[in-house]
């Protein structure tokens, strides 16, 4: 449970007497519904020495989305340190039900954020995927960013700790070299970096929510890769996004290669339990 320390400074923050609930949806983080007499937020917790910057990086993602005003993004309310202890509060998304039309403007939606482009691969600044730090150093192309800036550090991070073998990482150097075939010359585009389902929100309004961001500017296949990794959106959602932007022929090849990354992070973070995934791709190279 939150500290005494912690839970008067919340209160101090929000300016009222506040009640705590734990709620799903931390992986990570201790999460909490906070109520006050007039208003309802979520609260996530963590330690500042074991992933620091976290809060503020996920603050500065969100405000890059939401700055394009195309997709509802939480209100933060506060984002504060106490004690080594890191606290983000968030405005309160009261969910609805996901209808066809949620889907249809889910896929509107991000389509046209995929249209919200940058003259480099990267981001000005590094964040977190998961609990691993994620480097964004500025590349001006795709397949250079890719590998140095996504697939190596987490091959040599899995290699660290022999859940890859040698052998391994020749097949991914195999692959490496047919990355310029595989991925069609894109702007750099602006990404959520982290949209698997328990990433967005259908709202009271039945609207799409988006939460817990690792942007950076990428190739949009990264986005919709990972919607397919662990399931759970729409085949409206697809149809919506491919009639908005359409698809290059060869996207399942991509969306393919582009799950690389989050299966790697999934390996370095839960074990070998992802490894049968990576390997089924990078032996077809």
């Amino acid at each position: 449970m939150l500290s005494h320390n912690v839970q008067l400074h919340i209160q101090a923050l929000l300016n009222d007497t506040c009640t705590f609930n734990t709620v799903g949806g931390g992986s990570i983080n201790d999460t909490y519904r906070i109520k006050t007499d007039k208003q309802t937020f979520f609260c996530k917790i963590n330690s500042q020495a074991t992933l620091p910057g976290l809060f503020d990086a996920e603050q500065s993602g969100l405000a890059l989305l939401a700055s394009q005003q195309l997709i509802r993004i939480p209100k933060v309310i506060a984002n504060e340190q106490i004690n080594g202890t890191q606290i983000l509060i968030l405005e309160w998304i009261e969910q609805g039900l996901r209808s066809d039309a949620f889907w249809e403007t889910f896929g509107r939606q991000l389509a046209t954020l995929h249209h919200v482009h940058h003259n480099q691969f990267g981001l000005a600044t590094n964040n977190y995927m998961g609990a691993l730090p994620q480097s964004n150093k500025l590349t001006d192309s795709w397949t250079d960013f890719f590998i140095h800036q996504r697939l190596q550090p987490q091959i040599n991070l899995a290699l660290d700790h022999k859940l890859l073998e040698p052998a391994h990482a020749k097949h991914f150097e195999k692959l490496y070299q047919q990355l310029g075939v595989i991925f069609q010359a894109e702007p750099p585009t602006l990404l959520h970096g982290d949209l698997w389902s328990g990433n967005f929100l259908c709202d009271d309004k039945g609207k799409p929510v988006l939460i817990d961001p690792a942007v950076y500017y990428g190739h949009r296949s990264m986005d919709l890769a990972m919607t397919t990794l662990f399931g759970g959106f729409d085949a409206r959602f697809y149809e919506s996004y491919n009639y908005h932007f359409p698809l290059p022929t060869n996207y399942r090849q991509q969306w393919e290669v582009c799950n690389l990354y989050p299966l790697l992070i999934h390996l370095n973070l839960f074990g070998k339990s992802y490894l049968a995934d990576i390997l089924n791709t990078i032996r077809q190279y």
